[in-house]
């Protein structure tokens, strides 16, 4: 039995592609930025994209080193974690709108909390679609009250791998493994 593709599931799939990459493109921003990973920061960006957000406005380049910088001051760790997303594509042309909750625990032990929305133009050139402009609307942020971290007293908790800000964090193991020997608390 032979089943042919129509014309319009073909444009169904490619309109799905498309928007995969997108959002493959506006997460490779969030990770490496979490991750303090420069190349991969860089690679959700065309090189001469504009970013506004918060007092900066400029270039992908310049945005990393500002905001790695501000982040190294201000917070041991950073989530930015990506939430609702609207992709409206018409050709090599798309505009999105992506929901974030960024978290951050600041080196005095606090922990901050914002959210808000990236509005971005994203273009397709040489096959890859990547941020061409972007703006950050921040609609809120607040302190949430400080906590221990959970489970920091276990003594093998990281022996898979300790939480860091670089290219050393668990997440880029290959392959990932568990080091961990078997444990059912009681």
């Amino acid at each position: 039995m032979t089943t042919s593709v129509t014309d319009d599931q073909l444009a169904k799939l490619t309109r799905l592609l498309d928007r995969q990459e997108i959002q493959d493109a506006l997460t490779r921003f969030s990770r490496g930025m979490d991750r303090f990973d420069r190349d991969l920061f860089l690679s959700a960006f065309h090189d001469d994209a504009t970013i506004a957000a918060g007092d900066f406005v400029g270039g992908p380049a310049d945005l990393f080193d500002w905001a790695s910088a501000m982040h190294e001051a201000g917070q041991y760790a950073t989530h930015h974690n990506l939430l609702n997303l609207t992709v409206d594509i018409d050709g090599d042309t798309a505009h999105s709108e992506l929901y974030y909750l960024f978290v951050g625990r600041n080196r005095d032990d606090s922990n901050w909390i914002a959210g808000g929305r990236y509005i971005d133009r994203l273009e397709r050139r040489d096959g890859q679609w990547r941020i061409a402009l972007r703006t950050n609307a921040i609609e809120w942020s607040g302190l949430v009250p400080t906590m221990p971290i959970p489970f920091a007293d276990v003594p093998d908790i990281q022996v898979n791998g300790t939480p860091s800000r670089s290219t050393e964090d668990p997440s880029y193991t290959r392959p990932l493994l568990n080091k961990r020997a078997p444990n059912i608390p009681s």
